[in-house]
Order: structure tokens, then sequence, then C-alpha cells
């Protein structure tokens, strides 16, 4: 989860009900759980989400969360662009960049 706050939704801050997948659809839900790209929502923020523009919005931050996960846990780049390497791999891992 891209969240410590995991009992409140990230978007109206009301009890969480539901968890959301900032990466979605059929196998890339697997691995937003595998990557923690999910997040606390309500009910209503939910459904808010997967029925208007923010779902762009959320595979966006979601691709941003994962990245910087990578950045940190590969550390050192040495002769090479960090961000361009992140940006490959996520692509590589969830056959498209949001980006």
């Amino acid at each position: 989860m891209i969240t410590e706050y995991a009992n409140f939704c990230l978007l109206c801050g009301t009890p969480r009900t539901d968890i959301h997948h900032l990466v979605f659809g059929v196998a890339k839900r697997k691995l937003a759980d595998q990557d923690g790209l999910t997040m606390p929502l309500c009910e209503s923020c939910h459904r808010a989400i997967h029925q208007g523009k923010m779902q762009t919005l959320s595979k966006i931050i979601g691709q941003l969360a994962w990245e910087k996960d990578y950045l940190i846990k590969e550390g050192n780049f040495p002769f090479k662009d960090p961000n361009k390497m992140a940006r490959e791999s996520f692509r590589k891992r969830y056959s498209e960049s949001f980006l």
C-alpha cells in the first residue's frame, strides 16, 4: 500500500471500505499487489475513480510510485540515466508506460 493510513480513504478521509489497485487490468492487478501499488478508498471514491477520468491519473500515480521505489532499491547508477532505467523497467514489468 502506498500509504501508512490504511484504514481511511486516501481521497476523502472516511473509513476505508475498498482497496484500489493503482495499476489495474487483468494481469496487472496481481503485479500491483506484489508491488504494493494499492491505496485505501471508500466505496464512493473507488466508484468515482473507475467511472471517470481519474483512471488515467490512478495509473500515472502508480507508475510514479513504482519508479520511485525502483530508484530507492537499485541505488547507484553510474554512467546511466536512472530515471530512464526506472521508466524502462516499469514498461517491461507492466507492458506499457502511462507517462
